[in-house]
């Protein structure tokens, strides 16, 4: 991965509002363990890594949005390549950072994702 690689975000239909993602969408929830899960945007297309996601682990989404690994590295995130439980599989880390600074950091990737626009939209 280099700093421009796209990590590509599954968001969840209830993340959305007015066909928009919501900050929850970037912000890792409780059972999570700090870690958000992404998708190796050198390593898969949007549209693979959705069909991935919804075929073959059976998850909802209802599209594709991105950030960059630099992106995540600018506000003090650490990308992992981790690889599990799926190749392509990275985990963005959220951990040691107080609630207000991952309320933060949530909103300020979703507009970088939102500049970005949807890199895949499910029919």
């Amino acid at each position: 991965m280099t700093q421009t690689t796209v990590l590509l975000r599954q968001i969840h239909p209830s993340f959305i509002q007015e066909g928009k993602a919501t900050s929850q969408a970037f912000k890792p929830t409780m059972k999570d363990e700090n870690l958000l899960s992404t998708y190796d945007g050198d390593r898969i297309s949007p549209e693979a890594s959705h069909f991935h996601y919804t075929e073959t682990l059976r998850c909802k989404s209802a599209g594709v949005l991105g950030i960059t690994k630099g992106e995540c590295e600018n506000v003090a995130l650490k990308v992992i390549s981790d690889g599990d439980p799926f190749p392509e599989h990275v985990s963005i880390d959220y951990s040691g950072l107080e609630k207000t600074a991952i309320e933060k950091i949530g909103k300020l990737l979703k507009r970088r994702a939102e500049d970005r626009g949807w890199l895949y939209r499910s029919a």
